[in-house]
């Protein structure tokens, strides 16, 4: 089942040269191909999986509630670097931020906001409203995977990973019908973002491309 109803497309064209570049660098160990693959850490033993809700962070992070019936799990290796592990552990807020909008029906979420900015944000912002203006909403697991991050200086990331959203289901706010289609190659996507890490030290998404049915992230 494909959830998600429309490609994220804010990435500028040379952000997504950098992406592709850095999904392919040399300081990462795995691969990752094309231009969408999200945020991913490459080196380091201890695995992250972070499920939703998220707990609530020091420092006046909101905090990101899920319903009980939904859950992002995200899959990586710490890298061992500071910076990286930031940017990979800022990069999963994002992306349930901008899923407790879609269960909220609501595009001015604390989080949303604050853990996005700029040409993502935009992008979030319009990505939510389909979901509101449809009724829709999502149940089910969405598992993150294949993480890549490398930095260009001291305050800007490149992160792309891939998504299995296999496990999870489009349903009607209505009805409450679920539609449990049978997973395609469709239901796989390829991200790439750019973040930047603003004066509070919080590494904010400000582009993100999609590409769904990605080779790189199918099973």
């Amino acid at each position: 089942m494909n959830r998600r109803p429309t490609p994220l497309t804010a990435l500028a064209l040379t952000a997504v040269a950098a992406l592709t570049l850095s999904a392919c660098g040399s300081d990462d160990d795995s691969t990752a191909k094309d231009s969408d693959k999200i945020a991913g850490a490459d080196t380091g033993s201890e695995k992250s999986a972070s499920p939703s809700p998220s707990a609530p962070d020091s420092g006046g992070r909101p905090k990101i509630t899920f319903p009980s019936d939904a859950k992002n799990v995200f899959e990586y290796q710490k890298t061992g670097n500071a910076a990286k592990d930031a940017a990979l552990a800022d990069s999963t807020l994002s992306v349930n931020s901008v899923d407790e909008a879609i269960f909220t029906g609501d595009t001015g979420t604390k989080a949303l906001g604050f853990y996005n900015t700029d040409k993502a944000l935009s992008a979030y912002i319009t990505y939510v409203q389909k979901y509101i203006d449809d009724g829709e909403t999502w149940v089910g697991e969405t598992r993150y995977f294949n993480y890549k991050v490398t930095l260009s200086g001291a305050k800007k990331a490149y992160v792309s990973y891939c998504s299995d959203e296999s496990k999870s289901y489009i349903k009607n706010k209505k009805t409450e019908k679920v539609d449990r289609s049978p997973a395609t190659a469709n239901s796989y996507v390829l991200y790439n973002t750019s973040l930047t890490k603003n004066s509070d030290g919080i590494w904010q998404t400000t582009d993100v491309v999609s590409n769904r049915g990605n080779e790189a992230c199918q099973p």
